[in-house]
């Protein structure tokens, strides 16, 4: 498993580090305790790591050395090709089945690789760059194209719901029988419904009205959307608790605006920031909260909605991406056209002027996360590199 640019042992919410970190530690963990060993290749950020790190039996992290310790995630296209021989040759030696690329770049070292020892490529790519591009989050077009080239190449695409089916046919004329609808899952050891007054008690937050945000701080985001909602809302004692930190180049500066806007609407005091958490600690926040708010411009799937719902917690979100098809609008929450924060402060104070009805919401919310696990979601993977390691290699890329 290729996992170039960020990896599962960080801590989710610090730097680059987010949904994927978990995607990729709990999907290896799962696939392990499955019976298939899972070797994550990740580029050394730091001179202190180990090369190889034993998670759990059958689930290893190899560090690999390639380029500077301190670059930066729009830096490392640069050290893709240092990164493909180091493990290529450490493949060669320990041998492998299936290569699985998650993000582009790991896409871009797979690609290579999957000719060069003749091994299938498996592609999450967890955002596209048209995607993005399409909702103002611009990527450069080497990034589009070297997904194209990736998917053309690919001997599976994972997609996590019909709506990046749809986008990877139609931004990106994908072959159709090669992508795979693979949702990923919920740790259901944590993240399940639970005692809401515990949860607040042990967080020390009070009986006023809570809205959550969980998530890297960065325009994409929307957090500044979820702040001045607040501000227009109605309900004044209502509070927004944030869980996460500044990421990306773009990070430190959203931070500040998000101050600057809690100091222009006097919201000191209804804005309350924790750090980023350990992964499983997140489960506490849901329980605590009324709502969840997941405010992006874009989600391919929405790995904090799906964590929400399976505490229980409703959610409501733009109607985007994974969201669409994760979210069931006034059945676990609301799906919102835009990001207009006016008409997201009319939503929430609707919401919260309705118990009665945001209790029938959480128990729909929790009866939904019950789908998402990730066993399900490695056994669906398991079938999948079955198929393609007792099949041969295509010698040549599906492209131009």
């Amino acid at each position: 498993m290729l996992s170039m640019h960020t990896s599962p042992l960080a801590q989710p919410g610090v730097g680059d580090s987010g949904g994927m970190n978990v995607y990729v530690r709990e999907l290896a963990a799962s696939l392990a305790q499955g019976g298939v060993p899972t070797t994550v290749y990740v580029r050394a950020w730091d001179r202190s790591l180990p090369r190889r790190v034993d998670v759990e039996p059958g689930f290893e992290v190899v560090h690999v050395p390639a380029g500077r310790f301190d670059l930066a995630k729009e830096d490392l296209v640069g050290v893709v090709d240092s990164f493909a021989d180091w493990v290529g040759n450490d493949i060669e030696r320990v041998g492998a089945s299936v290569l699985h690329a998650n993000y582009w770049l790991s896409g871009v070292a797979g690609h290579r690789l999957k000719h060069e020892l003749e091994l299938p490529l498996v592609t999450t790519f967890h955002t596209l760059a048209a995607v993005k591009s399409s909702t103002g989050d611009l990527e450069s077009s080497e990034r589009e194209e070297a997904e194209r080239a990736i998917i053309g190449c690919s001997d599976a695409v994972c997609a996590s719901n019909p709506v990046e089916v749809d986008q990877l046919l139609s931004l990106y004329d994908a072959e159709p029988s090669r992508i795979e609808i693979v949702p990923p899952g919920v740790d259901r050891a944590f993240f399940a419904p639970g005692d809401r007054g515990g949860a607040r008690y042990a967080l020390g937050l009070g009986e006023y009205p809570v809205l959550l945000f969980v998530g890297r701080i960065q325009p994409l985001k929307g957090l500044t959307v979820a702040v001045e909602a607040l501000a227009k809302m109605a309900n004044r004692s209502a509070r927004l608790v944030v869980v996460g930190g500044p990421s990306g180049v773009d990070g430190a500066a959203e931070l500040d605006r998000v101050h600057a806007m809690i100091r222009r609407y006097d919201l000191g005091g209804r804005v309350i920031f924790a750090p980023p958490q350990p992964h499983h600690m997140l489960s506490t926040y849901y329980r605590a909260a009324d709502l969840t708010l997941v405010p992006s411009r874009s989600e391919s799937f929405g790995l904090v909605a799906a964590e929400s719902l399976a505490c229980g917690t409703p959610i409501v979100a733009t109607d985007v991406g994974g969201l669409s098809a994760l979210v069931e609008d006034r059945e676990i929450g609301r799906l919102l056209a835009d990001r207009n924060p006016a008409a997201w402060a009319c939503v929430l104070d609707e919401l919260l002027d309705d118990p009665a009805g945001l209790r029938r919401m959480s128990i729909v919310a929790g009866e939904r996360g019950r789908r998402f696990t990730w066993s399900t979601t490695a056994a669906r993977l398991r079938r999948v590199y079955a198929d393609l390691s007792s099949s041969k290699v295509p010698a040549t890329c599906g492209v131009a």
